[in-house]
C-alpha cells in the first residue's frame, strides 16, 4: 500500500511532520496567550489558549494515527517503520512498535500529555478557579519542549532514500505481550506528574498557596503514581518471564529511571496528609513535586537518550543538551518562584512530639528520599565516571543491595510503627497497648522462619518487619469495624466494608500498605530462600531439586511466523508424583539475528519451580537450570492488593466533600457578614 487515499507517501510524511511544527508553534502560543491574559486580565487570550490545548491534542492525535498506519500496512519508507516493524511480526507487537523506538515514544510522550492537557480544560469548564490559565501555561510549555524534540531531533516521520523489502522488526527482548502495556503503564505515570507540577507552579505564581491547589491535584498524584506503579510491576513481570535469568528486578538503568520518581512520588503522597492535617512542610511538598516531574523528565531522558547502557535504552542521540537544558529552565523558574513566596509558606504548627504520627511520616519521606538519591546517584554514575575519567564504571546489582537494602527495611518497619501512633502525641500507655501485640506476633514468626531455614540476619528481619505491619494494619481494620458494629449495629460482614467506604482515603492507604508488605514477603523469600542446580541431561535422564525431579524427554523445533523455536519437554515430579509437563524454551530471531529465553514456571502459593534451557548439543541433550523461588507469588499478590488500596484512595471521600463544603460555606458567611 503506497498511498493514503490520494496522497503519496511523502506528502503523508509532510503531513505528519506539518502536526508536529505546528503543534510547536501553538504550544508556544499557548504558554504566551495564557500568561498575558492573567498579566493583562484579557479573557479573550484564555478562551484562544483553551482553544489551544485542543488543537494541540487534535495534532498530536493526527500524527499518532499517520504513524499508526504506517506501522501497521508495512509503510518501510519511513525509517521508523523500517526499524520497528517486519512483515512476519505479530500484530500484536507492531501496534506497540509505537512507544517501541525513541521517536515513536516520544510522540506518545506528547499526546498523552495534550490528552491530560485537555482533560483539567474539560475537569474544570465552567468553573472559576484563577489557576488553571497558568497551568496550561506549565503544561504547553512541556508540550513545547518535546514537540522540539521531534520536530528538530528525532521526527518520527523521516524517510529513507529507497524502501526496502523488509523491516528489521522489533527488538526480540521487547516481543512479549508485556510490550503491549509495560510501557504504556509507565508512561501514563511519568507524564501523569506533570498536572499536578503545574498547579503547584500555578499556585506558586498566583500566590494561593493553601489547600486548594492540593486538593485539585491529589487524585492525578494518585493516578500518577499507581500508573507508576503497574509500570514496575509489568515491567519486573517481563523480566521474571523474558529475561531468563531467575529474577524480577536487576537494578538496570532504566528499571532504576522508574522507581526514583516512584520513590519521590510516595514521600509526596505521605508529606501532603501532614500539610493538610497541621499546616506543615508546606516548602518541603513543593519541592517533592517538583523533584517527582523532573525525575520523570530524567526517566525519559535516561531511557531514551541512550547515555547509560540498559537492556531497555535506545541508541545514543543528540537530545541530552535539550533535556538538561529544560530540567535548568523549570529549576530556575521554580526557585525563583519559591523564594518570592517563602513568606506566605511558614508553617502554621510545630512538631509537637517525636513519637507522633507527623514525626513518622517526616522521618518516612527522609528514608524514601534517601532510597531515591541512592538509586540516583548508582544510575547516573557511569555518566559522571565517563565526563570525569573518560569511561564508563557501572555500578552493579550489589552496590544497590547493600546501600538500599538496609533503607528499605527501615521503610517497612516505619509502615507500622506510623500506624499505631496518632497525630500531635502519643501516650506511653497508648504505645505500649498498641505496640505489645505486633511484638509478640513478630517474634512468632522470627522463630517460625528460623525454624523454616532462614539464616540470614536481614531476612529475619523482613519477615519479622513484614509480620509486624500487617499485624499492626490488620487491627486497625478490626478496632475501626469493631467500633462501627457498636454504633452502628452493622454484622461481621457490613461493618468492614462501610468503614472503608465512609473514610476511602485512610484505609484505602492501609490496604496499599498490606499490599505493599505482602509483596515484601515475596522478595525476602525469594531473595533469601532461593535454590537453584544447572545440569546437562540426555534424554530419560533426570535433574532434582528440592521435592521437584524434571525428567527430560525430548528436544522438539517449532517455527513461529518470524522465529525459530526450540524446546525441551520435561515432565515434573514432586515427591514421586507427576504433577505437570513444563517445556522452557529458546527462541532465535534471524532479522535480528538474535536469542532470546522463554523461561518455563510453575506457580503455587509456596514457591515457583522455574525451568530455564540453558543449552543444548547435537547429540539432542540439553542443559536445564531449574530455580525454586518460594513465596515470589505473594510479589504479584501484593501488588493486585497494593492496586486496589491506591483505587479505593482515589475514589471521592464523602469526608472530603464535606470538608470542601463547610470551607466554602465558611467562606460566604464571612462574605455575609463583611458586607
Amino acid at each position: 500500500m503506497g498511498n493514503f487515499g490520494s496522497l503519496t507517501i511523502p506528502q503523508i510524511a509532510e503531513v505528519g511532520n506539518l502536526a508536529l511544527a505546528l503543534g510547536l508553534a501553538v504550544s508556544v502560543y499557548v504558554v504566551f496567550a495564557a500568561v498575558f491574559s492573567q498579566l493583562k486580565r484579557r479573557g479573550e487570550f484564555f478562551a484562544s489558549a483553551r482553544y489551544g490545548i485542543y488543537v494541540i491534542t487534535g495534532l498530536t492525535t493526527l500524527a499518532v494515527a499517520i504513524l499508526e498506519w504506517a506501522l501497521l500496512t508495512h509503510q518501510f519508507r519511513f525509517e521508523y517503520v523500517a526499524n520497528h516493524v517486519s512483515s512476519d511480526q505479530p500484530l500484536l507487537y507492531t501496534i506497540s512498535a509505537l512507544w517501541g523506538g525513541q521517536e515513536g515514544s516520544l510522540l506518545f510522550w506528547v499526546w498523552l500529555l495534550a490528552l491530560f492537557g485537555a482533560v483539567v480544560l474539560i475537569q474544570h469548564l465552567g468553573q472559576t478557579n484563577h489557576l488553571i490559565p497558568w497551568v496550561i501555561a506549565f503544561i504547553a510549555f512541556t508540550d513545547a519542549f518535546f514537540f522540539s524534540l521531534l520536530v528538530f531531533i528525532s521526527s518520527p516521520f523521516a524517510l529513507l532514500a529507497q524502501t526496502p523489502v523488509d523491516g528489521i522488526g522489533l527488538n526480540p527482548l521487547l516481543q512479549d505481550p508485556g510490550m503491549f502495556i509495560h510501557p504504556v503503564t509507565q508512561y501514563l505515570g511519568y507524564v501523569g506528574f506533570t498536572v499536578p507540577f503545574a498547579f503547584a507552579m500555578a499556585a506558586l505564581v498566583t500566590g494561593d498557596l493553601g489547600y486548594a491547589w492540593i486538593r485539585t491535584t491529589r487524585r492525578w498524584a494518585l493516578f500518577a503514581w499507581l500508573f507508576l506503579s503497574l509500570g514496575l510491576l509489568f515491567g519486573m513481570r517481563w523480566a521474571y518471564v523474558e529475561l531468563g535469568w531467575g529474577g524480577y528486578w536487576g537494578w538496570d538503568p532504566v528499571e532504576n529511571a522508574a522507581l526514583i520518581p516512584w520513590l519521590t512520588g510516595a514521600a509526596y503522597l505521605h508529606s501532603v496528609m501532614i500539610q493538610e492535617k497541621r499546616g506543615m512542610l508546606k516548602v518541603w511538598n513543593l519541592v517533592l513535586i517538583l523533584l517527582t516531574f523532573l525525575l520523570s523528565i530524567l526517566g525519559t531522558f535516561i531511557t531514551r537518550s541512550g547515555v547509560i547502557q540498559s537492556v531497555h535504552a535506545f541508541g545514543v542521540s543528540s537530545m541530552g543538551p535539550l533535556f538538561l537544558a529544560y530540567i535548568a529552565a523549570v529549576l530556575i523558574v521554580f526557585a525563583y518562584l519559591l523564594y518570592l513566596r517563602l513568606d506566605q509558606l511558614k508553617e502554621e504548627n510545630r512538631l509537637d512530639s517525636m513519637w507522633s504520627r507527623e514525626a513518622t511520616f517526616l522521618l518516612n519521606n527522609l528514608i524514601l528520599l534517601g532510597a531515591a538519591v541512592a538509586t540516583l546517584w548508582g544510575t547516573i554514575f557511569p555518566m559522571i565516571s565517563e565526563l570525569l575519567a573518560g569511561k564508563q564504571i557501572t555500578v552493579a546489582a550489589p552496590f544497590f543491595n547493600q546501600v538500599n537494602g538496609p533503607i528499605l527495611l527501615a521503610l517497612v518497619l516505619l509502615m507500622g510503627v506510623c500506624t499505631l501512633i496518632g497525630w500531635r502525641r502519643a501516650s506511653p500507655q497508648h504505645l505500649v497497648r498498641n505496640f505489645v501485640p505486633p511484638l509478640v506476633v513478630a517474634a512468632i514468626t522470627t522463630l517460625g522462619s528460623v525454624v523454616s531455614g532462614v539464616r540470614d540476619v536481614y531476612g529475619l528481619i523482613a519477615f519479622a518487619a513484614s509480620a509486624f505491619v500487617l499485624t499492626t494494619i490488620l487491627l486497625e481494620f478490626y478496632r475501626g469495624a469493631r467500633a462501627r458494629m457498636r454504633m452502628y449495629q452493622e454484622n461481621v460482614a457490613v461493618a468492614p466494608v462501610q468503614l472503608v467506604n465512609k473514610n476511602r482515603r485512610r484505609y484505602g492507604g492501609y490496604i496499599v500498605h498490606i499490599g505493599v508488605m505482602l509483596a515484601a514477603i515475596g522478595i525476602v523469600g525469594s531473595t533469601f530462600l532461593q535454590t537453584s542446580v544447572q545440569k546437562n541431561v540426555a534424554p530419560g535422564e533426570s535433574v532434582a531439586l528440592g521435592p521437584y525431579t524434571m525428567q527430560f524427554q525430548k528436544l522438539f523445533m517449532t517455527s513461529e511466523s518470524n522465529a525459530q523455536v526450540i524446546a525441551a519437554d520435561l515432565i515434573v515430579f514432586e515427591n514421586g508424583n507427576r504433577i505437570d509437563t513444563l517445556r522452557p524454551q529458546k527462541a532465535y530471531y534471524p532479522a535480528a539475528d538474535q536469542m532470546t529465553t522463554e523461561v518455563a514456571v510453575r506457580t503455587t502459593l509456596r514457591e515457583d519451580l522455574y525451568v530455564i534451557l540453558a543449552g543444548w548439543n547435537d547429540d539432542g541433550s540439553a542443559t536445564l537450570k531449574v530455580i525454586i523461588n518460594p513465596l515470589v507469588v505473594w510479589l504479584w499478590i501484593g501488588f493486585i492488593v497494593f492496586i486496589i488500596g491506591a483505587l479505593i484512595a482515589m475514589l471521592p471521600d464523602p469526608r472530603e466533600a464535606q470538608a470542601v463544603e463547610r470551607v466554602r460555606a465558611e467562606k460566604v458567611l464571612a462574605g455575609a457578614i463583611v458586607q
